[in-house]
């Protein structure tokens, strides 16, 4: 399984919010690339980069930030956070991105999102099931849309996703542990989805757990911030998985 740390970006900032409350704001660093580099010194790869600013402005504001780690770390980066037109995918992966996420639009303009599994690859085009109760959220999850998670993943997997960031906003930010029943049935009715798990991971017991149900990657935020979970301990779990 994949370790994935987050950095949640705010004027160009290292934050973290709580359930998506953009009121909860808190700044961890004010120097993203030091972040970075911090995970990459203790052998992590991955990185998942979220534009806030852009997720409420619709559409990228944060690419020089992306620019930066991508050019002055190895880490292989999946950005996310407001992209809604070509333009905003282009500036993504032209800054540095191996991988993008599409939240908002995948609901809000459908067709635009397939053309992009379609020009790029579903293995650079990761789709966004963040969620409230059961329903599929938007807009920086200031919107509940009226699709449901399972049929909302089994639509895209049959437009030819592979990888899905999945996010119980509930969960997000509150160090409460990840919504393991979720994943466990999205994974039976599913099981050929790449099930990336994010919110809520609060120890790290819990990412044995998410291993063993099958989850591919995970994504750890607010518990590497305040120290719930070392980065040795995750070095360490990367060696022995490897």
């Amino acid at each position: 399984m994949r370790i994935i740390p987050a950095i949640d970006l705010i004027d160009g900032k290292c934050v973290r919010l709580s359930k998506g409350d953009y009121s909860t704001q808190k700044t961890y660093s004010e120097s993203p690339l030091e972040v970075a580099k911090a995970f990459e010194a203790h052998g992590i790869e991955f990185l998942h980069l979220v534009d806030l600013d852009g997720a409420k402005s619709k559409h990228i504001v944060n690419h020089k930030v992306l620019e930066v780690i991508a050019s002055k770390t190895s880490l292989k980066i999946d950005f996310g956070g407001g992209l809604k037109s070509d333009e905003d995918l282009r500036i993504a992966f032209e800054c540095g991105a191996n991988q993008i996420t599409g939240g908002s639009i995948v609901v809000k303009e459908p067709g635009t999102f397939e053309s992009w599994i379609r020009s790029h690859g579903s293995e650079r085009i990761i789709l966004g099931a963040d969620f409230q109760g059961d329903r599929i959220a938007t807009d920086g999850w200031l919107e509940t849309s009226s699709h449901g998670l399972v049929d909302f993943v089994a639509k895209y997997k049959s437009k030819g996703i592979e990888f899905v960031i999945c996010t119980d906003i509930s969960k997000d930010g509150m160090l409460q542990g990840p919504s393991f029943a979720v994943y466990q049935n999205l994974l039976k009715e599913q099981p050929d989805i790449k099930l990336i798990a994010s919110g809520g991971i609060s120890t790290f017991e819990e990412l044995p757990k998410l291993a063993a149900m099958g989850c591919e990657g995970t994504i750890i935020g607010k518990a590497i911030y305040e120290n719930r979970i070392r980065l040795k301990e995750l070095e360490d779990f990367i060696l022995n998985s490897n």
